[in-house]
């Protein structure tokens, strides 16, 4: 998973002259989906997000303070454009996650930002539409991050995980659809 992540005193997301969402200070955030990414992506994502230090703090030292510190907003923007290979002069974007798949983890990447912090300072724009992203820069500070690439051990945990929820729900409806 990765994400731009552009410090901002203000941004806002429209489709067509529909404001969709906007904030003041605080985040705007690209994030692009890989094929690869998963729940311990999110997870890395959702934290990095909260706690990366990119303002300064009341005594005015540099990049020692986060979102979290300054209770700040965030403002998301999915982005599959950011897993782009070129192929000549045309983009290739097979390495971005498509569809539902790519939205049902996108989502999960603002329920976890949400659960983590105050799910009312995260706001997204519009999943999959033809977005205008007007932002403020502040610095302007403009950083890419990336989940670190994942052991196979830790491949294997979270596909043995899934599996038991998925058996635990499928469980659970059948006692349920019993009663």
């Amino acid at each position: 998973m990765k994400a731009i992540i552009q410090r901002v005193s203000a941004a806002k997301v429209t489709v067509g002259e529909e404001l969709i969402s906007s904030i003041g200070r605080g985040l705007c955030v690209l994030i692009g989906i890989s094929n690869e990414d998963n729940a311990n992506d999110v997870e890395w994502m959702a934290k990095k997000l909260l706690n990366i230090r990119l303002f300064e703090d009341s005594s005015g030292k540099r990049w020692n303070q986060s979102v979290l510190d300054q209770q700040l907003e965030l403002l998301c923007v999915s982005q599959f454009t950011l897993y782009h290979r070129m192929k000549g002069n045309r983009p290739d974007f097979s390495k971005a996650m498509q569809g539902a798949d790519a939205q049902n983890l996108y989502n999960s990447l603002l329920q976890k930002l949400g659960a983590l912090y105050h799910a009312d300072r995260i706001k997204d724009g519009k999943f999959g539409a033809m977005m205008q992203v007007h932002i403020q820069n502040d610095g302007p500070v403009t950083l890419e991050i990336e989940s670190p690439p994942q052991s196979q051990q830790e491949l294997d945990k979270l596909k043995r995980s899934n599996e038991h929820k998925a058996k635990s729900k499928n469980t659970g409806n059948e006692m349920t659809n019993d009663v």
